[in-house]
């Protein structure tokens, strides 16, 4: 067993509200590193990035960090300025 899943287990034994959701919170935690990343591969800051979307740093700090509720013309008009594009699957 990994310890992150030890992890998991003691923390569900002690609290099981924080796992209500978790794993979608995981998802929008991902995205958030997926959007970072390619902002960071792409030698971009904050700020640029935000210029790119005629937006301000900290909206784009929320992504990074708190990726929830992103509309998805947003999220591809991040691609486009790091020099990626976006793939959509539902699973």
């Amino acid at each position: 067993m990994s310890d992150l899943q030890k992890y998991k287990n003691k923390r569900m034994e002690e609290d099981p509200e924080f796992w209500q959701n978790y794993s979608e919170r995981f998802e929008t935690f991902k995205l958030g590193v997926l959007l970072k990343q390619a902002r960071v591969e792409a030698g971009m800051t904050q700020e640029q990035i935000a210029h790119e979307l005629q937006t301000t740093k900290s909206v784009i700090s929320r992504m990074e960090n708190h990726a929830i509720d992103i509309r998805l013309s947003t999220l591809e008009k991040f691609a486009k300025a790091v020099g990626r594009h976006i793939h959509v699957a539902l699973v």
